[in-house]
């Protein structure tokens, strides 16, 4: 990598250059830098909203950059070791889809574990492709899939040879590493193109001692979310892809669904964001993880909790761990991990990423300090000394890997009726339900009901879980296909 070159941002230095210019706007968007909506140059400062400018041609446009834009994703491709980078605007969700449309069309196979954020399922649901799911093992205590074993995955691509693909979300939400490197060469070895779903990761391309990212293990393409560790404004991600991939198809794909309007406040974020981490992003993250380590050490020296890390790699179903994950086992203190989450916000004025049955997520990056750990690490013991109870009576939490009975897209399509959740067993979803986060569905359109998936489904909404995914609001009643 060119340090010297990663030194530019080409979309900041022409957004710098058009404000400069002053020029009179008689075009989009309609607040004209923020002069007609005061309230919203109010809250978002008048630098903020004079940047917020329309495509034209100082400023390239996304849908097809040959300027600044088209700059600015080669720096990025450089610095994340990627043959081609796409500056995404709708979230990795965008990238998640457009990489999976990319690769798989109606009636084809992706090989993929089942423990998947919705936005992989919900592109099954666009292209018509599918699923053939490696259910992941599950640790039993913590309640969460672990990673792809590779004697699964190979039994599965013995299985579906015709496969066009194989998919791997690394890290997990929680931290878990699948064997990428090997997986990666069996898909390529069966003539299968290599995906990684690793919006978890953004770090894993600047940090010595961490697990290995996906372009540095050959895969194909990669979803890269670069506004959760890698400090760009919300919403704004990358697509990485390799030379095995055509990118002007991929080109295409993206322009199937991205914006034809987008946000020069998102596309600078990632362009500066870029080059603070090229410049910057080794020190900054082996300083997470100091910091992840330090608040694993005295988080479990508290007792009752367990924050897990590096103790866990046994080499297959966790190959590897990423350090600067604080997951956080809670439920030998009696309290579900949504339960600490509720107390940490509403008592403490503190805001973690999640909590589920049994866990929380604490992420920590490049904005953090050691101070807010400690204020964390205080916090949870006093919610220890304060709230803990008797965790004998607590709903076992292990993952439930529903049975699939026809592909998401037919299931999301079919003739439907609703259902009073109770009512359900022994019927085919036709729609998603999820804690979100972290976004990972209870169950997916074409999954059979079970009494046991209901119970968590209750169990969940009982404790306080942000339910998605179904067209009933209140998450009484399911779509189901009729029969």
């Amino acid at each position: 990598m060119d340090l010297n070159s990663q030194k530019r941002a080409p979309i900041y230095e022409a957004l710098e250059a058009f404000r400069r210019k002053r020029i009179v706007p008689f075009d989009v968007p309609g607040h004209k830098r923020g002069r007609g909506n005061p309230e919203l140059r109010e809250l978002l400062g008048e630098r903020c909203v004079s940047l917020d400018v329309n495509s034209m041609k100082p400023l390239d446009n996304l849908c097809h950059p040959v300027s600044v834009i088209k700059d600015a994703e080669a720096l990025a491709a450089e610095a994340f070791r990627a043959d081609h980078a796409f500056f995404m605007v709708g979230g990795t969700t965008s990238s998640v889809q457009s990489m999976v449309l990319s690769a798989c069309k109606a009636g084809d196979k992706i090989i993929l574990p089942r423990n998947v954020h919705k936005s992989v399922i919900n592109a099954l649901v666009l292209c018509g492709a599918t699923p053939v799911y490696v259910n992941p093992e599950v640790d039993k205590k913590l309640g969460i899939s672990l990673g792809m074993e590779l004697p699964e995955v190979e039994r599965a691509v013995k299985d579906n040879p015709d496969a066009t693909c194989i998919l791997v979300n690394n890290p997990t939400y929680y931290g878990i590493c699948s064997d990428l490197r090997s997986i990666v060469k069996l898909a390529h070895d069966h003539g299968m193109l290599a995906l990684v779903d690793e919006a978890h990761g953004t770090h894993l391309y600047f940090g010595d001692g961490l697990p290995v990212c996906a372009m540095d293990a050959g895969a194909d393409m990669a979803s890269v979310s670069m506004h959760k560790s890698g400090g760009s404004l919300t919403q704004s991600s990358l697509l990485l892809t390799s030379a095995n991939v055509n990118w002007e198809y991929v080109s295409q794909i993206i322009n199937l669904t991205q914006t034809t309007s987008a946000s020069y406040l998102l596309l600078s974020s990632l362009d500066i964001s870029r080059r603070n981490l090229a410049l910057r992003g080794r020190e900054s993250f082996r300083k997470v993880m100091e910091m992840a380590e330090y608040a694993r050490g005295e988080i479990n020296s508290i007792g009752g909790y367990y924050a897990y890390g590096r103790e866990m790699v046994n080499g297959r179903s966790i190959y590897d761990f990423d350090v600067t994950k604080l997951s956080v086992y809670t439920r030998d203190i009696g309290l579900a991990g949504i339960e600490v989450y509720d107390l940490l916000r509403d008592e403490y004025d503190i805001q973690i990423e999640f909590g589920d049955i049994s866990n929380i997520l604490a992420y920590i990056s490049i904005g953090d300090r050691i101070q807010d750990i400690e204020r964390l690490v205080g916090a949870l013991a006093d919610i220890k000394r304060l709230y803990s109870k008797d965790s004998s009576q607590m709903l076992a939490t292990e993952y439930i890997a529903p049975k699939v009975m026809t592909t998401p897209q037919k299931a999301f399509y079919a003739p439907k009726v609703s259902l009073p959740i109770r009512e359900t067993a022994g019927k085919i979803c036709s729609e998603f339900v999820m804690c979100y986060p972290p976004g990972i569905p209870i169950l997916a359109p074409g999954e059979l009901i079970t009494e046991e998936i209901i119970e968590y489904i209750m169990y969940a909404k009982e404790k306080g879980c942000s339910m998605q995914g179904t067209e009933d609001p209140n998450v009484e009643r399911l779509n189901v296909l009729e029969r």
